[in-house]
């Protein structure tokens, strides 16, 4: 099985950006979504950030399934160790 990466993200965050490029260059895949632009997203990351919208908001299923974690502008290690990479 295998895990996902879902960043949460604004077209004019530099955490996400740097998240990206993080993850682009250990081959990690990942989907995006852009809060401003998909209301349901905006909201998941408000209830994931106490009423805030927070970015990077990153769900993660392990690689080895079960319950996604979500983290809230997490480093990159963070994002590996939750997938179990």
């Amino acid at each position: 099985m295998q895990g996902s990466v879902t960043m949460y993200s604004t077209t004019w965050c530099g955490y996400c950006r740097r998240l990206k490029s993080q993850l682009d260059r250990e081959g990690i895949a990942y989907a995006e979504i852009n809060i401003e632009q998909d209301p349901e997203s905006a909201a998941f990351v408000e209830k994931a950030n106490g009423g805030n919208q927070t970015v990077p908001t990153v769900s993660i299923v392990p690689v080895s399934g079960g319950e996604p974690v979500v983290m809230t502008n997490p480093s990159l290690a963070q994002v590996k160790q939750a997938l179990g990479v």
